[in-house]
């Protein structure tokens, strides 16, 4: 299945070599995440986890003021409770086929990533932000609470204690603050933007072994709720992917050969 198949309205697909560039494509409306939007989101990234020729995911928002503002609040006036109910259902699989895709994927922040588009970075491995970018979870200040699994996501990645500050303080944080708290994992260097610094940081993975790297991400992503003995057993679970790969094999020889290896994901 090739990711540039479906005709894509509110997001952008770039396929550069081996790596997909994912644009929101709203910028009117500061790339909120309309139904539209949030179905595209689930249809590219289900397609992307099927496409071989991909080896890693930049995921980014145009226009110069958001990555993303979080919910489409003009599309959700009329809604009812059902509405709305319907509507988180598909925030979760969306963001759902983010999480679950087996390639590295990179957010790309800047501008505002508030709300459900913060829980839209969460659900990405990796995030980056420009140097003026901002990020929260506003939620609790609306009289509601993050619902695309900001209050399942954010405490795995930083800990219950500051993930309570965040969410019941309504806290908005700058870029460094946000690194300093392990919010996002780099902010680009001066007078560059959030996409070259995502795409800066993505060249290695794009070029790493796709079984490996998958393998990875299975173990430490799943041994979150075990204890430490299952933990154990999946780890090594996904290492026997990578011992019995030609992957592994090739790591061998190039080594060996003095050679940069190339890895084919078999």
């Amino acid at each position: 299945m090739s990711a540039a198949t479906p005709p894509y309205t509110a997001l952008s697909l770039e396929l550069d070599g081996p790596v997909a560039v994912v644009t929101l494509q709203r910028p009117e409306r500061m790339n909120a995440l309309s139904r539209v939007l949030l179905q595209e989101i689930g249809t590219v990234f289900r397609a992307l986890t099927a496409d071989p020729a991909v080896r890693a995911v930049v995921l980014t928002g145009s226009g110069e003021k958001a990555f993303c503002a979080g919910a489409d609040l003009k599309e959700r006036q009329g809604m009812t409770e059902d509405d709305v109910r319907a509507l988180l259902g598909l925030y979760r699989e969306s963001f759902g086929a983010v999480d679950a895709c087996p390639k590295p994927v990179v957010a790309a922040i800047h501008g505002v990533a508030l709300g459900g588009g913060f829980e839209l970075a969460l659900a990405c491995d990796l995030r980056v932000a420009s140097a003026g970018a901002v990020v929260g979870l506003p939620e609790t200040s609306l009289a509601i609470i993050p619902g695309a699994g900001g209050t399942q996501r954010l405490p795995r990645l930083v800990g219950p204690g500051r993930a309570k500050e965040m969410i019941l303080l309504a806290r908005r944080y700058a870029a460094h603050e946000a690194l300093a708290l392990g919010l996002v994992t780099a902010v680009a260097m001066p007078g560059e933007t959030a996409l070259a610094a995502a795409k800066r940081l993505v060249a290695p993975l794009a070029s790493g072994a796709p079984i490996a790297l998958a393998a990875a991400m299975e173990a430490v992503d799943g041994g979150a709720d075990l204890d430490l003995a299952e933990g154990m057993l999946l780890e090594a679970r996904c290492y026997e992917k990578t011992l019995v790969s030609s992957d592994r094999r090739e790591a061998l020889a190039a080594f060996s050969e003095g050679r940069k290896p190339v890895y084919r994901g078999e």
